[in-house]
């Protein structure tokens, strides 16, 4: 199952040494102070905000028992996650999430995406959401997935749903605008055409050392002083043939980096660049294991480092430069 396929159900390699030139870690950046114990929090950007460095994902609670949501969500705030994200394809999460967030709403950041185009398709999306997570607003909205150069097109041209977009947070439905996208090409355009708040992107080893897919797209975006989100942070790349329809992770359309070690290794990787906070996979068993990565997280070290690159070496990327 593809990227496409698991959206619809529920939508020249540069080295690694090339990519540090233009990212400075935030190991040596200051973080806002956390409990002891708790998951850290950094900075989103130019919102003064501050989110979890890991996210609580929607899809986790994607066709559970809303007690098991109820249960997950409780969890998740009392370790310190302060950032929810969801969305319409990712089947009946949003009327999971909702009564689960319900009780810790005013104190955490909510993010949700739509993928219409259109300014009634995407004002329906938004209305509809609210309801189904049971706010009168969300933190963040986004423009889900944006694929191809039609996508931007339609996003701003007259009727588009960047009209729905200012609207709402004109009106209060939203206070930040961001966009995700699995393409250099269209998130630069993106970036060209708006003054967004966020960026939603892929961003991990494989994809950084062996496609040089993301390094470029990180250092626009903190020109820019933008929120960055990390997508794919526990990816490893396609699954094999033999496997594509056949895993034990359903929830996964990518093949995960392997548990324990590699995912530590990889989530590790992902928190040790310039970003906010990353949003791990779907699978219970992942994101458990990046509450526990997130609580006592340190930056990778150069030995390590290079143990997780000699496992990117070879590995067939998710993504490639030039295919929007």
């Amino acid at each position: 199952m593809d990227r496409r396929d698991f959206l619809k159900r529920g939508t020249a390699a540069a080295g690694l040494a090339a990519s540090h030139k233009v990212i400075q870690p935030l190991a040596n950046a200051a973080e806002p102070a956390a409990p002891a114990g708790s998951i850290p929090k950094r900075r989103l950007g130019k919102t003064g905000v501050d989110l979890s460095i890991i996210a609580l994902g929607g899809i986790v609670v994607t066709d559970t028992e809303q007690s098991f949501a109820n249960n997950i969500v409780a969890e998740a705030h009392d370790r310190g996650i302060n950032y929810f994200d969801v969305a319409p394809e990712y089947g009946n999460a949003q009327e999971k999430l909702g009564p689960a967030l319900q009780p810790y709403r005013q104190r955490s950041f909510l993010a949700c995406k739509t993928l219409m185009r259109d300014k009634d398709g995407a004002a329906k999306d938004l209305e509809d959401s609210l309801g189904k997570l049971r706010t009168d607003h969300v933190d963040l909205y986004q423009f889900h997935a944006v694929t191809t150069k039609e996508d931007v097109e339609k996003i701003f041209g007259p009727g588009g749903a960047m009209e729905t977009f200012q609207a709402a947070r004109k009106a209060g439905k939203t206070r930040f605008i961001g966009f995700s996208a699995h393409s250099v090409e269209n998130a630069f355009a993106m970036l060209d055409r708006y003054d967004f708040d966020t960026i939603l992107f892929p961003m991990n080893f494989v994809l950084f050392s062996q496609a040089n897919f993301g390094p470029q797209v990180l250092a626009r975006a903190r020109e820019k002083n933008m929120g960055i989100l990390a997508l794919k942070a526990m990816a490893k790349g396609a699954w094999p043939k033999a496997k594509k329809e056949d895993h034990p992770f359903s929830k996964c359309w990518y093949e995960p980096a392997a548990l324990p070690a590699e995912a530590t290794l990889a989530l590790r990787w992902t928190l040790s660049q310039p970003v906010t906070a990353a949003v791990p996979p779907g699978e219970e068993k992942y994101f458990r294991l990046a509450m526990d990565v997130a609580q006592k997280f340190q930056p990778l070290q150069a030995e390590e480092e290079k143990t997780l690159m000699t496992r990117a070496t070879g590995v067939e990327p998710l993504f490639h430069l030039g295919t929007a």
